[in-house]
């Protein structure tokens, strides 16, 4: 089996890539955004922008699956003059122009790395695989709409899409909320959320790669959406104590009531930063047990054991 890999020096597709080629799963054919992303000999690397003019052909020859990680990512403070184009153009339309490509070229499977964003933000119990999509932002929309384009052309032309749905990744190297987190405790700040009761899935990316792999080649996975998740759900004070934990020090949680900490949070700009630390958001993984017989290969305490070594 040959696989491609876009998105190859990224926060998950590195790893990916790297477990690829320990266990032999794969040739494989990797593209990144740089020239000077350093990949072994074995791998062939083609440096190039994901656009919607992108020529895939050399990339594409021979391959049977594509792993399509590369996206703009969520942004907390987007800059962009339109940020629901901007997302459009990397998510959406060069998601699709290598899709379209890739079943001229006779892919086999397409695996989409999309987000729970789709599902939503917010819910009052874990999120499914067939819940109505109801994104808010535009990195939601952008990856709900291309997942509507992926299935119009797997009816289409008959390549297999199977779409995976990651909440909030966390391993070595994570950035966004869980570094700001990751700082605030090494640096032994007191944090005011040892009151909070709220409930988060997470997914380690040793979990997260986990799943891919299991899609790339699961005959059963063909035409599937997945969500990813941990298998255990974690508060904001057990995610505090977890990231302590794997720094061998203990953190300092103070009680604070949340309806304030919320209203502070509100007053200097901050709630959405506070809906992803102290909110709940819980996704039911389910269906990747049922259909793959997938389980989590490591559990909270040894992602983030791992995620801050």
């Amino acid at each position: 089996m040959r696989c491609l890999v876009t998105g190859a020096a990224g926060f998950v597709g590195s790893p990916l890539v790297e477990r690829l080629r320990a266990e032999k799963i794969c040739d494989l054919v990797v593209t990144t955004r740089s020239v000077i992303s350093a990949f072994p000999d074995d791998v062939r690397h083609f440096p190039s922008d994901i656009t919607d003019r992108t020529d895939w052909a050399a990339a594409l020859a021979g391959v049977d699956v594509i792993l399509h990680l590369a996206a703009r990512v969520h942004i907390m403070n987007d800059r962009a003059a339109d940020p629901l184009a901007e997302f459009r153009r990397t998510n959406t339309a060069a998601t699709l122009n290598l899709a379209e490509q890739a079943a001229r070229a006779g892919v086999k499977r397409f695996v989409f790395v999309s987000t729970i964003k789709v599902n939503g933000e917010d819910n009052d119990r874990p999120f499914r695989h067939d819940d109505t999509p109801k994104p808010i932002d535009p990195y939601g929309i952008s990856k709900l709409e291309s997942e509507i384009g992926l299935r119009e052309i797997a009816a289409r032309t008959g390549m297999e899409i199977v779409i995976i749905r990651p909440p909030l990744v966390y391993g070595p190297g994570a950035r966004g909320n869980f570094a700001l987190l990751l700082g605030l405790i090494r640096k032994r700040i007191p944090l005011p959320f040892a009151s909070l009761e709220n409930r988060r899935t997470l997914v380690a990316v040793q979990n997260l790669v986990d799943l891919i792999i299991t899609c790339a080649a699961h005959p059963a996975a063909g035409g599937e959406i997945f969500l990813a998740g941990d298998g255990e759900d974690l508060s904001t004070p057990e995610l505090i104590r977890g990231i302590a934990a794997g720094l061998g020090i203990k953190p300092i949680l103070v009680p604070f009531p949340s309806a304030l900490l919320h209203m502070a949070a509100k007053a200097v700009g901050k709630e959405a930063v506070y809906q992803r630390l102290c909110g709940s958001l819980q996704v039911d993984i389910s269906q990747a047990h049922k259909v793959l017989g997938w389980t989590p290969v490591v559990t909270p305490r040894e992602g983030l054991k791992l995620a801050v070594k």
